[in-house]
């Protein structure tokens, strides 16, 4: 099969669609790989890395958009990369398609697109194998970006999380205790903050209570996010709904409650977010101020830690991409794990909610 990765174009996105050490995996059962030039720079991978793993480099965009039967990308193709995909090519990447502008689904189904989304591939166990790294890397970022964001010179409240003897620590809550909470959970604690996780399945909070019985776990309903909202110092919004639009559960009146200048970092930004005052930010621009309280809304929270990101990711995602490559995709659908990752399918949407349409 031949299998191209494009050089991402979304900005400040430093990850790549394949390492090195997956294209040597992939070279080696006879697959054809295509690299964009550059595309790996970012990541910290150079050419001559992926030519030694016996990658050819394209030195065209359009190469890589016209040889690709699958095609292995990181973020969801922007309008002029949805203008440059072959019909009936098959693209997988953290497409977060619930919360993408309607034309971009329609432009997938006019050509017969079959689009795969990682962050929805899901075992029988439940578990999101390959979105998991980034859950890890995004919950243990939370901890830095707070750390920064309550500095005074950055507009916060001016709290150490950990505080100092004779000074109480930080009160943070985190809504969600899945993988995203559980990373920023542990970083939290391990910065000596007094952390409080919410969570509206309880054996969510029998499994983080297990992994630290310092942790404060409360059920998470709108008399619990009302009441730890008037006490946070930083709020995090870990909450993750497969192929959905994240619920939006913190409402700008829970948000007006919140301390002056405190700080709320929204996770599920990448699924539309799940706050009534949640918009998009970047890496240049990462917070802005609302209701008196500083907002962080970085979708791609991993995307400036590339290699890590990029190492992590293959380590997950190849054994998925090794049985498309392997067996076509028809034959590979037939795999649960994968099939509940297939959000268009030749002309058809699947395991795909749209609850709102927004970029």
């Amino acid at each position: 099969m031949n299998i191209c990765i494009p050089r991402e174009r979304r900005p400040f996105e430093y990850r790549v669609g394949l390492s090195p050490a997956g294209v040597e995996i992939l070279t080696q059962h006879g697959h054809t790989i295509f690299i964009e030039q550059d595309a790996g720079q970012g990541a910290g991978f150079p050419d001559r890395d992926y030519e030694k793993a016996g990658a050819k480099i394209a030195y065209s965009v359009d190469e890589i958009y016209g040889r690709g039967e699958l095609l292995l990308k990181i973020g969801r193709p922007l309008d002029d990369e949805l203008d440059m995909l072959q019909a009936g090519t098959t693209i997988m990447g953290f497409l977060h398609l619930a919360s993408a502008r309607q034309n971009k689904i329609e432009a997938l189904l006019k050509d017969k697109i079959t689009a795969i989304a990682y962050e929805q591939i899901k075992e029988p166990d439940g578990s999101l194998p390959v979105l998991r790294p980034f859950s890890q890397i995004g919950g243990a970022m939370a901890a830095e970006v707070a750390s920064r964001l309550l500095q005074s010179d950055r507009g916060g409240r001016g709290v150490l999380l950990g505080g100092i003897p004779g000074v109480p620590p930080a009160e943070v809550v985190i809504v969600g205790a899945g993988t995203v909470g559980t990373y920023a959970a542990r970083a939290f604690r391990g910065m000596g903050a007094h952390v409080t996780v919410l969570d509206k399945d309880p054996n969510a909070l029998q499994r983080i209570s297990l992994s630290d019985s310092n942790l404060v776990t409360l059920l998470s309903t709108p008399h619990n996010l009302n009441r730890v909202c008037e006490y946070a110092d930083v709020l995090v919004g870990a909450v993750l709904v497969p192929g959905t639009r994240s619920p939006i559960i913190i409402t700008r009146d829970m948000v007006k409650k919140m301390k002056y200048r405190s700080v709320f970092i929204d996770i599920s930004i990448d699924q539309g977010g799940c706050s009534e005052t949640s918009r998009p930010t970047t890496h240049d621009h990462p917070s802005y101020i609302e209701e008196n309280v500083v907002h962080y809304c970085v979708p791609n929270m991993p995307g400036v830690v590339a290699r890590t990101a990029t190492h992590g990711f293959v380590n997950a995602a190849i054994p998925y991409i090794q049985e498309i490559a392997d067996l076509g995709v028809d034959k590979a659908i037939q795999n649960p794990a994968i099939e509940a990752g297939v959000n268009t399918y030749k002309g058809d949407i699947r395991h795909l909610s749209r609850l709102t349409n927004k970029e």
